[in-house]
């Protein structure tokens, strides 16, 4: 095509496709830059604004490294990471929510029943729940990888102070599809803002801070892998969290128990001298 305007370029991109090309990846690509030149044209975006959008990859790009997914916090902050997770979740099923950038893979094991919360300090949080289906019936033999933030408010990833799987459990269920750990209260925090990422939030007005909460991935042969968080009900932040990760059925209520209700058969059975909070929490499967 010579005589490419304004007007004909979204055609004449869609042209230039090869007839064999991938269906899903004609799909994909043809609706990317229909809604990329129809932004463009829609806004007038300038040269200038668009050279800011460029200088924002190429930021995000500088900084990424193997603890530090700023591309990933750029799709949490501006709602892409929460649509996708929401586009793609069971109606029956626990709700998926976000990732996050601070997932740390090879988690130790961690015992049904097993602590995380060590020598740190902040009260202590007994959470246990059932995996089971969309049936009811528990689901033997899940594996439910665990992590959250220290009581400074900073993942393992990003504390030098903290080893690498600090806060960080691998656990395999019985047969009757329980979990069950002892960790310490997770704290509100905010993401990092000292990035590109940053600078969007401030552009916008928007504040880095995300409610408390648990991570899971959730795995069983022939069920769909669940990721997934869940939150407590009295979190200043639970109606703004910034990477829109809250769900209805995500969130939760801690209950504050005397010291003497510490059940048996936990790691820290017969070690728990002050009150106490218990949280219980059913995680729900849907079939692959």
């Amino acid at each position: 095509m010579r005589n490419v305007t304004k007007d004909n370029i979204t055609d004449v991109f869609k042209s230039y496709m090869a007839d064999d090309m991938a269906l899903r990846t004609r799909e994909i690509m043809s609706a990317l830059v229909q809604h990329m030149h129809d932004f463009a044209r829609e806004t007038k975006l300038t040269h200038d604004e668009w050279r800011q959008g460029i200088a924002f990859l190429e930021g995000c790009a500088a900084i990424e490294t193997e603890d530090r997914h700023e591309f990933v916090l750029a799709s949490d902050v501006l709602g892409m990471s929460s649509l996708i997770d929401m586009l793609h979740s069971s109606d029956e099923a626990t709700s998926s929510s976000v990732l996050g950038p601070f997932h740390v893979s090879g988690a130790p094991p961690l015992e049904v029943g097993g602590d995380m919360k060590r020598s740190f300090g902040g009260p202590v949080l007994l959470a246990e729940g059932v995996i089971r289906d969309t049936d009811g019936a528990p689901i033997p033999g899940a594996e439910i990888d665990i992590w959250q933030t220290a009581p400074n408010g900073l993942y393992a990833s990003q504390d030098e102070d903290q080893d690498t799987f600090s806060f960080h459990g691998l656990m395999t269920v019985g047969d009757d599809g329980r979990y069950a750990f002892t960790t310490v209260k997770p704290v509100e925090y905010t993401v990092p803002s000292d990035g590109p990422v940053g600078g969007i939030l401030r552009a916008c007005g928007r504040h880095p801070w995300r409610p408390s909460h648990l991570h899971f991935i959730v795995k069983a042969p022939g069920y769909r892998t669940l990721v997934t968080e869940v939150f407590p009900d009295d979190d200043p932040y639970l109606d703004q969290d910034t990477v829109f990760g809250v769900r209805d059925d995500l969130v939760m209520t801690y209950v504050e128990q005397p010291a003497a209700s510490f059940p048996e058969g936990m790691a820290l059975s017969g070690n728990v001298d002050a009150p106490y909070l218990s949280v219980n929490f059913d995680v729900v499967l849907a079939r692959d």
